[in-house]
């Protein structure tokens, strides 16, 4: 018998027969956004030259007003990128790195934003200065003073994440900004999991730059994320298509709105979807989006307990430390390599048996493999408690 599912999940399309534990890896799209997808696509097919000569800029510009109102961020500094690797990767191509510099890298980034760094790190003569922080943390105190540990004189930049992909980790983003830009050192914040799983006040943050999807925890459609960089930083960044926005002549916002608004011909409607993502959801519950996101912490946290009492463990992080997303180290035989793009076996097995959607995956910065559920408004606690007997019958 299939667990109970979240009162909320007939608002997406996800499949029933499917104990779906994993929206944070690509996130979902509820029914109603995927039709303003369809309205908007329908609409620039129409007649596609009219929608992006008279149409497109001021849909444009309604999408960046509706996030940096939500993100409390400067719409003149805020501009939409496919994913936050893209937006990574813009900022670390366009600085001007040279040889001795260093640039932080916590061992719990995103591997795809870590492999940037060291790319241009390695093009320039620079220096990836990564800061091993074990999975198991005691508070945020230990993982402020590791990383500040690691400046030196020759520190330039940190890639700092609001909430770990790999390890579910919430990091103390607020204080590292504060205490790493009070040292000269600029933050690239990555937001990956940031919009919509933890309060982002990106005006009081005042990291030079940061990227995050929308597609995640605001449930837009793929390919869907911003990239906000503060005004005094902003003549350093190109974004990484030059295209006709580079000889556009006219005031500095308006060349970098054409320069990073159009990159070339795609498909905007992901971007032009955030108004209607951020409006549907803040109104399926009393109180919004700060309600939405303890609802959902309140469920990941019972259910790493389930999963933890399943597998004999002990939660490895302070709750405090906890958003939506979790994970949790399974036993594991023999050595701990690199992640496959097939999946985890042991993920594979969950799905192939019980339909159960988790990731299972080796971290071999830690020698560990990890479980990692996600809790989003169309869960339910039954779903948790299906998962550990699943884990119970196979490890």
């Amino acid at each position: 018998m299939r667990p109970k599912r979240g009162i909320l999940a007939a608002h997406w399309a996800l499949d029933p027969e499917t104990t779906f534990l994993n929206h944070g890896s690509f996130g979902a799209v509820p029914n109603v956004v995927l039709k303003e997808q369809s309205f908007l696509r329908s609409q620039i097919e129409m007649d596609p030259v009219r929608f992006y000569e008279r149409e497109f800029q001021e849909l444009m510009y309604e999408a960046r007003k509706s996030l940096s109102f939500f993100l409390n961020a400067d719409p003149n500094g805020m501009t939409f990128v496919r994913n936050a690797t893209e937006g990574v990767n813009t900022i670390l191509r366009s600085l001007n790195l040279k040889e001795g510099d260093e640039i932080i890298v916590p061992n719990h980034s995103y591997q795809a934003c870590w492999n940037a760094v060291d790319f241009v790190a390695e093009r320039s003569g620079a220096k990836t200065v990564v800061v091993d922080i074990p999975f198991r943390v005691r508070n945020k105190s230990q993982i402020l003073d590791l990383i500040m540990d690691s400046v030196t004189e020759r520190t330039v930049l940190a890639l700092i994440d609001t909430v770990t992909s790999p390890t579910g980790l919430r990091m103390p983003f607020e204080e590292l900004v504060e205490r790493l830009q009070s040292s000269g050192v600029d933050v690239l914040l990555d937001a990956a999991h940031g919009p919509g799983i933890v309060p982002l006040d990106l005006e009081n943050l005042g990291a030079a730059y940061c990227t995050g999807n929308c597609h995640k925890w605001i449930c837009t459609p793929k390919g869907s994320a911003f990239l906000h960089i503060r005004d005094d930083k902003k003549d350093m960044i190109r974004p990484l298509s030059i295209g006709h926005g580079s000889s556009f002549q006219g005031s500095d916002q308006e060349k970098f709105d054409y320069e990073f608004g159009w990159p070339g011909t795609q498909d905007p409607t992901p971007w032009l979807c955030i108004p209607k993502a951020i409006e549907f959801l803040g109104g399926l519950v009393e109180g919004g989006w700060p309600i939405i996101m303890q609802r959902n912490r309140k469920l990941a946290l019972e259910g790493r307990g389930v999963i933890c009492e399943a597998l004999g463990t002990s939660p490895p992080v302070p709750d405090s430390m906890v958003s939506s997303i979790a994970s949790i180290e399974i036993p594991s035989d023999g050595d701990i390599g690199p992640m496959e793009f097939e999946g985890d076996p042991f993920h594979n097995l969950l799905y192939d048996q019980y339909r159960i959607q988790v990731p299972v995956f080796p971290w071999v910065h830690h020698k560990t493999r990890y479980i990692r559920i996600s809790a989003q408004m169309y869960n339910h606690i039954d779903e948790y408690y299906f998962l550990a007997e699943a884990l119970k019958n196979n490890l």
